[in-house]
């Protein structure tokens, strides 16, 4: 089953499959949303089911809790947990400080509130997402439905004083709707093909009225676990200044795959 998977879904499996080897026993977990944390759910739902493994976990999105319940996980709610021992998520794109865009899948506040509510964030990934400079993945900025326009006008004009290299604001579409979070706001999605100083951008950004939240993670994530189609994994821990390699056996998990 693994061999009908395609090289970057070998490589998101084998950075999800690594990540969750650093979940103990009694933990309370983060649970990230998008495709690559799909698989991460799944890998932790084999350990609660094979090892008997006890977590709680708290999903940052419906699907995810969805699924999370669905392979046998415990999910409780933020305020229950009250902190987090870790959280494992995806990511748009990651530098060389591990500095994230986030929000491709519509799900950044909730991802950055449970983040920044844990002691250790992991960024489980694939070598395609790695880049120079943040800014090529458009950032998502959840916005208010109310005067969401005036919000996007006021973005467009902050831009013009901020380092980037594109300055066109769009907003996120579900069909011929409005793309809706899962907290009932509006995603507009910034192209601004390069982000000069991602620390200044999320500050002003965040000060405009209508903005709830942007998709730039600084100084959130803790260590980048990146896959490849091999089975090959390579972790950067940022704190230690560590880089380390390991490979991942897709025979092992073969069971994981029986209702893609």
């Amino acid at each position: 089953m693994t061999g009908e998977l395609s090289p970057i879904d070998k490589a998101k499996f084998a950075a999800a499959k690594r990540s969750v080897d650093f979940v103990e026993d009694g933990m309370r977990v983060g649970l990230g949303t998008g495709s690559t944390a799909a698989w991460m759910v799944r890998c932790l739902g084999e350990r609660v089911r094979e090892e008997g493994l006890k977590i709680k976990g708290v999903p940052t999105s419906v699907r995810t809790a969805e699924l999370a319940r669905h392979v046998g996980i415990e999910v409780i709610s933020l305020d229950e947990a009250k902190w987090l021992d870790l959280t494992i998520d995806g990511a748009d794109e990651f530098d060389s400080d591990l500095n994230l865009i986030k929000g491709g899948g519509g799900a950044l506040l909730q991802e950055k509130i449970v983040a920044t509510a844990s002691d250790m964030m992991i960024v489980i990934t694939d070598t395609a997402k790695e880049v120079a400079h943040l800014g090529a993945f458009p950032l998502p900025v959840e916005v208010s439905p109310f005067g969401w326009q005036t919000s996007r006008a006021l973005i467009e004009e902050a831009l013009t004083n901020l380092d980037v290299m594109g300055r066109e604001v769009t907003l996120r579409m579900n069909g011929d709707a409005a793309f809706v979070t899962d907290e009932g706001n509006h995603i507009l999605d910034l192209h601004l093909n390069r982000i000069g100083n991602p620390r200044q951008l999320a500050l002003v950004v965040n000060q405009i009225p209508g903005v709830v939240e942007n998709g730039l993670f600084i100084d959130i994530c803790d260590i980048v676990v990146i896959g490849h189609g091999d089975g090959r994994v390579e972790l950067r821990d940022i704190n230690a200044g560590t880089v380390e390699e390991d490979r991942i056996d897709f025979l092992e998990s073969d069971n994981l795959f029986s209702d893609i």
